[in-house]
């Protein structure tokens, strides 16, 4: 059955969502707090547990929860974050950028720079031949055309296990190797052109951020906002980094810090993978592709215990989404439920239904599919 008849001739026009769009600053201020308040509250928890009499076993054995719900709000924090660059969550676009700065220093990422990123996703899902993904997501050629070896460590690479050094990377490392990577192109370029002379430049030139200050890391560089934001954000990050140090110690902040950023990062990297990688995801080339059937057939929905929802800022929704990055996350759930009859070709997935979804790390051309590194090692199997 083709993605026409799957949708029996649906149209964005069918769905209501204009009566969803409004936004509230209210709404948006009582979210903000409720997530931040929380987070201080959490840390300042975490050094009364240090400052106990009790042995480092029972310390330990305290700290956990306290760092599973800090992990929990720093991944809603994150998702308000994407709120802001989707301008939804607040009214005021100045509002959503320097909130959504905020929260981009809370989880240590730069937002402008990410949200642009973002926004080529919704503008390209279910366009495989363009965006592959967030882990970039190789053709079955492309596959096929590897060593054995490197099959394996791309099917080890891609496996739900590396979420976790993979997260951690990406919200701790990542940003900041790539102001180091930046900083050193345009000092290297500095000194090269007063070293071979600057030749019939204006000596300006050599000081334009947005041409010299380059990083080989996508998502930073691309904009002389981009540039701001990653500087900024890595100045507030790293003076954040620094009190946090003297204020719990070193030792402490560090193992606790890392633990927290690490479980939030691979929370949200695991929704959004298995958002849009998963068995029947709409997944066509450049001149077959809708963006509509993009949004209902490309996005999954999750069906998740309420309370989690709230840790996701019902991003759980996520075909809605698609059809409207516009609406804010707390009209979320009535838009769906509004919808839902229009909904029901879209995929919805269960928890327990998740680790299947990371199989699929492999985008057929020919059949314009998902597919598996065993579906294809079985084919080719039989051919032999």
């Amino acid at each position: 059955m083709d993605s026409l008849n799957q949708t029996n001739g649906m149209k964005r026009v069918d769905f209501s969502i204009a009566p969803y769009l409004r936004r509230s600053n209210l709404k948006a201020s009582w979210q903000i707090l409720i997530t931040i308040f929380p987070v201080a509250l959490l840390w300042l928890l975490v050094a009364k547990i240090d400052q106990t009499s009790l042995n480092t076993l029972i310390k330990g054995c305290a700290l956990m929860p306290v760092l599973v719900l800090l992990a929990l709000f720093s991944t809603r924090a994150f998702s308000l974050m994407h709120d802001c660059g989707h301008d939804s969550l607040f009214k005021s676009r100045s509002l959503n950028r320097s909130l959504g700065f905020l929260l981009g220093v809370l989880n240590s990422i730069p937002q402008h720079p990410w949200s642009r990123d973002h926004a080529f996703h919704h503008q390209h899902n279910g366009n495989w031949e363009i965006y592959r993904g967030p882990i970039d997501v190789l053709t079955v050629n492309d596959f096929q055309s590897l060593s054995k070896q490197n099959q394996l460590f791309y099917a080890i690479s891609r496996h739900w296990m590396m979420l976790f050094p993979g997260g951690f990377y990406y919200l701790v490392i990542k940003p900041r190797l790539a102001l180091l990577d930046a900083l050193g192109c345009f000092f290297v370029s500095i000194i090269n052109d007063l070293r071979y002379g600057f030749g019939n430049k204006h000596i300006w030139r050599d000081f334009d951020l947005l041409r010299r200050f380059k990083s080989k890391h996508s998502g930073y560089g691309n904009s002389s906002a981009e540039v701001i934001d990653l500087i900024a954000n890595n100045v507030f990050v790293l003076i954040a980094w620094i009190l946090m140090s003297r204020w719990l110690g070193a030792g402490l902040f560090w193992s606790c810090y890392s633990i927290v950023m690490t479980i939030s990062a691979a929370i949200f990297i695991c929704i959004f993978f298995v958002q849009h990688n998963f068995k029947g995801s709409y997944a066509n080339r450049t001149d077959s592709w809708d963006l509509f059937l993009g949004a209902v057939e490309g996005s999954s929905n999750l069906d998740f215990p309420r309370w989690l929802n709230w840790f996701l800022a019902d991003i759980s929704f996520h075909s809605i989404h698609h059809l409207c990055e516009r609406i804010p996350n707390y009209n979320l759930r009535a838009c769906h439920l509004q919808n839902q009859d229009l909904l029901k070709e879209s995929m919805t997935l269960k928890i327990n239904d998740i680790p299947s979804c990371f199989s699929y790390i492999l985008w057929d051309a020919k059949s314009q599919q998902l597919t598996t590194v065993a579906a294809i090692q079985k084919q080719i199997k039989s051919l032999n």
